[in-house]
């Protein structure tokens, strides 16, 4: 059975976009292990602008009314009547009612991965609105998924407060980081703290992070905060970097991709992702693959992992003070030579052992796609 994973956008792993950067490795290591797999993405722009993949890709024009699907995508989805397993990816997606619809028509099998949409913060958002259009969208989705794919605890509670529901896998997505990763070894005492990721500044606890690191600067004036990532909110935060006169300390890199993400994060010392809402960020189990100690807050569903193998620090509140007592405690361990150097095994190894594709992909097979 085919594996047909359905998208808004082009699963481009060259962009900050975390749910398509997940599904293009998911797909890539399902062909791998010789699983029939695709992706289907509906976008504005159908230009295959992406390096050659070991999977198909195939793309539809999105239309202008958001609960609209193109003739094209019809009659595609029409044809993998009992043919393919259709992976819908992304919670609060118009479209995707309309294809629920399609496929329960047809009987065709769909499984259903929210990536966070349902924790609890994400629900607060505009939360009269959402009440109303999961009542008459989004709860039909939910009803007709043969299963419901959650890659956090979080997403499991925030979707057990709105939707009852047995029909829940909870199933964390891997990672595989195949370049030489060489531990770095403390010269000086300029830390640097790094952050990858949208700049959604509620969300993600920027507005948390730069007050904590002003407050850890001020103790150690050397210390710098190296942000990667581009939004409309861009401006805003570099407001609150210059109010908090922080302009010389806080770099904002932009959206980075490729060889120079790769290598700004290689040359950051400690990962910080002090997030109020989370599924799972790619970024986190990224940056620990490179060997980099994280500070993560509990909501980001890793924060259990990185105290079990003494990965860095978790804090369980959106707390400022927390957050830079945490900094100083990396601070610390990053004076002390040989500590540092074996957190940053242990951080490669809670990859290695927690997101491990071969482990994961079975359970995929065994649990998601056994309707």
């Amino acid at each position: 059975m085919e594996i047909i994973h359905l998208i808004l956008g082009k699963a481009n792993p060259q962009r900050m976009n975390g749910v398509n950067k997940v599904v293009h490795q998911l797909a890539e290591k399902q062909a791998v292990f010789g699983v029939k797999a695709a992706i289907w993405g509906i976008t504005e722009n159908l230009e295959l602008n992406f390096e050659t993949r070991n999977f198909e890709t195939r793309l539809f024009q999105k239309r202008k009314f958001p609960f609209f699907i193109s003739k094209e995508l019809k009659e595609a989805v029409i044809n993998k009547k009992g043919k393919a397993i259709f992976h819908l990816h992304g919670g609060w997606i118009p479209v995707y009612y309309t294809l629920v619809k399609l496929f329960f028509k047809h009987d065709i099998k769909v499984v259903f991965t929210p990536h966070g949409a349902y924790n609890t913060i994400a629900m607060q958002k505009n939360s009269i609105v959402k009440k109303v259009y999961f009542y008459f969208f989004e709860k039909k989705i939910l009803q007709k998924a043969h299963h419901i794919h959650c890659i956090g605890k979080s997403e499991v509670h925030g979707l057990k407060r709105i939707f009852n529901t047995r029909n829940i896998i909870l199933l964390p997505y891997g990672f595989e980081n195949n370049p030489v990763i060489e531990l770095k070894k403390v010269k000086e005492d300029n830390i640097v703290f790094g952050f990858i990721g949208r700049l959604d500044i509620y969300t993600k606890g920027l507005d948390t992070l730069i007050k904590a690191f002003k407050k850890f600067h001020a103790k150690e004036p050397s210390s710098m905060l190296w942000i990667l990532g581009d939004s409309k909110e861009k401006f805003e935060l570099q407001h609150i970097i210059s109010r908090n006169l922080l302009d010389n300390s806080v770099i904002l890199y932009g959206s980075k991709f490729g060889q120079d993400k790769d290598e700004l994060l290689q040359r950051m010392d400690v990962f910080v992702h002090p997030s109020r809402n989370e599924g799972l960020p790619l970024s986190v189990i990224e940056a620990a693959s490179y060997g980099k100690p994280c500070i993560v807050t509990d909501a980001t569903n890793i924060g259990a992992e990185v105290v079990r193998y003494n990965s860095g620090r978790t804090v369980y509140s959106q707390n400022i003070k927390k957050l830079e007592e945490a900094m100083s405690e990396m601070f610390a361990v990053y004076n002390k030579q040989e500590e540092f150097i074996a957190m940053q095994r242990n951080a490669i190894n809670m990859v290695k052992e927690n997101y491990n594709w071969n482990k994961l992909l079975l359970k995929f097979n065994t649990d998601l796609y056994q309707i």
